[in-house]
């Protein structure tokens, strides 16, 4: 089903950018593409206020991260994408109300969109291949169902939506199947955690969650296929696809009521584009973690999970079998650089995450006080 937009974007919420949209940027030869430098386009809260930005630095033993392009946001930005001209389009984390797309290193003004109070943002967003529409997650303010709204990339202005099948749901990632005519596939994560308008990020009536992973056709919309885990509690969040694009990972959150059962979820499961199963966690290293993933990234090594409640990165095989736990304070963001994986977290960032010897970057004087949020995407 699409369902064609035509109401009036509103203007309220505007005043909230007073003072903030700020940016900043370093000079041109900072962003050169053909000297080596390795860029992130990122999130962060620095003392209670929150940017996005690129964050660069020189693969190698002893060279910081530094910040070089800043934009100030009016609040918590969680999920980036970084479109084929270089604009970076960035989104509220859920209940989310502004959407922007910035050219870092322009003079060009950030373009922003507020919602209307009847939709709210999930916190991602990405584009079509030609960088021409843009696909958010969304939720309706009313019914608490999930839609997957279709923007144009120029005005940011809706040109439909379709249902997601769920509620809550979360990140979205293209397919590499496609219908039998041609067309794209979306997989649409569905968190299943039911909240209400009132109540904000509050989780509410765990007893009915219902997450799932939606396969749907990328030119309507429609619904192509529908999985769920056998453990109701396990929210669905977060997906990156294997490097040879055949298996889906899927970063998870446990809802469970008690703390032992909490502690004892998984962290990860794999989808091979017909079944879902959990990757199980050592148990003794499940209860550090506390039933939390954050991102997820794989890599020829295998795949990552991070997990910020025991700092540091769940790593296993690319079959699914448990590696290790790679420390690292507060860690979150995953991206995948030539194969190996870069991993954000307090102080200091990693190259090579998987390696026997990763290599560490310090955080340089422009991060200093700096808490990476969730997610972070290559740049360069």
């Amino acid at each position: 089903m699409v369902i064609d937009l035509h109401r009036r974007q509103t203007l309220a919420g505007l005043a909230a950018l007073a003072g903030l949209g700020a940016w900043a940027f370093a000079p041109a030869s900072a962003f050169a593409r053909n000297n080596g430098t390795m860029q992130l386009a990122a999130a962060w809260e620095r003392e209670g206020s929150f940017h996005i930005g690129l964050l660069s630095t020189q693969p190698g033993a002893g060279q910081p991260l530094q910040i070089h392009a800043s934009l100030e946001v009016p609040t918590r930005a969680h999920g980036l994408f970084v479109l084929p001209d270089g604009s970076v389009l960035a989104t509220a984390r859920r209940p989310g109300d502004w959407l922007v797309r910035w050219w870092p290193g322009q003079r060009t003004e950030p373009q922003w969109l507020w919602q209307d109070g009847e939709r709210s943002f999930n916190g991602h967003v990405i584009a079509s291949a030609d960088g021409a529409r843009l696909f958010t997650t969304e939720t309706d303010a009313e019914t608490g169902a999930s839609w997957v709204g279709v923007r144009d990339a120029r005005t940011l202005q809706k040109i439909a939506e379709w249902p997601t099948h769920g509620i809550d749901a979360h990140e979205l990632t293209w397919d590499t199947r496609t219908t039998n005519h041609g067309a794209p596939t979306l997989i649409v994560a569905n968190g299943g955690v039911p909240t209400a308008p009132e109540t904000g990020r509050v989780k509410r009536d765990l007893q009915t969650m219902d997450s799932s992973i939606v396969r749907l056709d990328g030119h309507t919309g429609r619904l192509l296929g529908q999985w769920r885990l056998q453990d109701q509690r396990l929210s669905l969040r977060h997906l990156a696809w294997a490097p040879d694009d055949r298996t889906l990972g899927i970063a998870l959150q446990a809802e469970h009521d008690h703390s032992t059962a909490k502690d004892a979820a998984p962290v990860l499961a794999l989808f091979d584009g017909t079944a879902l199963r959990v990757v199980p966690t050592p148990e003794h290293i499940a209860q550090s973690i506390h039933g939390y993933g954050g991102s997820v990234a794989a890599t020829p090594a295998g795949w990552a999970v991070s997990c910020p409640r025991a700092n540091g990165i769940a790593t296993y095989t690319p079959q699914g079998e448990w590696r290790g736990l790679v420390p690292l304070p507060d860690v979150c963001p995953l991206a995948v650089h030539g194969g190996a994986l870069w991993a954000g977290g307090l102080g200091a960032s990693l190259q090579n995450a998987q390696a026997a010897a990763p290599v560490s970057h310090a955080h340089g004087r422009s991060l200093r006080g700096v808490r990476l949020d969730n997610h972070w995407v290559l740049a360069s």
